[in-house]
């Protein structure tokens, strides 16, 4: 068999646009996710990227920095505060996004500082920090029977309204 020059295949080529990161309509419906961290320093480097992944998925993509920041400074203190795992809980409902951090430690955390910021004092500025970025926060104590009692603790949490 020869091939006819005269028939061979044309081959057009037509532009197409760089691959980007897809753009992501506004989230619809409700979604939660849930991570189990270890007790380890980089419990709040997997959190912002679960939060960086999960937004980028489902959106809103424009509350993902504020969202990495609060839940590196909430993991951060599981950490550095409690003894054990925590979990992350990533939930969307009706234009709000709250970020919840179980731990083991039953301790609630300090009212922030208000007035000036100090940054030459020890601590303390994270959760402002929180105050500040997030449109609202605050925590509570695990407490009763079935699976809240299992290991105690707390959970601090905070939302972003999109």
């Amino acid at each position: 068999m020869s091939a006819d020059a005269s028939v061979a295949p044309t081959v057009s080529r037509t532009p197409t646009a760089t691959p980007t990161t897809p753009a992501i309509a506004a989230p619809l419906g409700t979604w939660r996710y849930t991570l189990y961290l270890p007790h380890s320093p980089l419990a709040p480097s997997v959190a912002r990227a679960t939060v960086r992944t999960v937004l980028r998925v489902h959106g809103p993509i424009s509350l993902t920095d504020r969202a990495e920041l609060l839940v590196s400074e909430l993991v951060s203190n599981a950490f550095r505060y409690a003894r054990g795992p925590a979990s992350l809980r990533l939930a969307w409902r009706a234009g709000v996004l709250r970020l919840s951090v179980r731990d083991t430690s039953p301790e609630l955390p300090a009212p922030p500082r208000t007035g000036p910021w100090d940054l030459g004092q020890e601590g303390g500025r994270g959760l402002r920090m929180v105050g500040e970025y997030a449109d609202n926060w605050s925590s509570y104590r695990l407490a009763g029977r079935g699976r809240q009692a299992r290991g105690s603790g707390k959970v601090v949490w905070c939302e972003l309204i999109a």
